[in-house]
């Protein structure tokens, strides 16, 4: 299978003074297209770190990412924040929604900024696919976190992206909330043929993807396939 993303020999170092942290070691791995894929650590293991490199958020103190075949280090940050908005999608913990703009709005205003001439058409299909149809006129204010994080589950795969970036997607959520946010997840993930990287310290979620790769002190301690549920 061909590789959506290739990550070789990471390392990256924050200065705080005169003092240098290493926030990952020597991080190497592959995630298939198509795959689904979770890193996994306790906090402070590197793994926000290494989803901001991952998606040519920040950059390496040396190796290299290939994202869809790209090598970020070769591309400048507006390069790569097209890259992103072409054939990536993420959904965080804490929904990241646009307070001022309604469920409707939060879907199609990133599909009206690339051009698409029917991003309300797909935003409202997107929106009653993940059960929210009769809430697309609401506010974030005035949804739930579930319905929020099923709002950002709408626009993580409005732009059809090639892989799918999900931090910590249950972490502001109760335990039976969280259950069919994931559900919805997996579902969407599949009908579309996406790749999904799933960041998460939640091993049940993890134990749920084909391949689970663990981080600790920023070095990778395992990276093994699992049974699939």
């Amino acid at each position: 299978m061909p590789k959506i993303l290739k990550i070789t020999g990471l390392e990256k170092t924050y200065t705080s003074g005169s003092k240098e942290l290493t926030v990952l070691h020597n991080v190497s791995f592959e995630v298939e297209k198509g795959q689904t894929f979770s890193i996994i650590g306790p906090s402070g293991s590197g793994k926000t770190t290494l989803l901001g490199l991952c998606a040519g958020l920040d950059q390496p103190n040396n190796g290299s990412v290939e994202l869809c075949g790209y090598d970020l280090n070769t591309l400048n940050e507006d390069e790569r924040a097209q890259l992103r908005n072409n054939k990536v999608g993420f959904i965080f913990q804490n929904f990241q929604l646009l307070p001022t703009l309604t469920a409707l709005e939060n879907v199609s205003v990133p599909l009206e900024l690339q051009g698409s001439k029917n991003a309300q058409k797909k935003a409202s299909e997107l929106l009653h696919k993940v059960g929210l149809g009769d809430r697309m006129d609401h506010y974030p204010s005035q949804l739930s976190g579930g319905e929020q994080q099923r709002v950002a589950l709408a626009r993580a795969f409005s732009n059809d992206p090639e892989i799918l970036f999900a931090d910590e997607p249950t972490g502001n959520l109760d335990e039976e909330t969280g259950e069919k946010v994931i559900q919805l997840l997996f579902q969407l993930n599949k009908d579309a043929g996406t790749t999904l990287v799933i960041i998460s310290h939640d091993l049940d979620l993890a134990n749920r993807t084909q391949q689970i790769l663990r981080l600790k002190g920023g070095q990778i301690i395992a990276n093994q396939p699992t049974e699939v549920l």
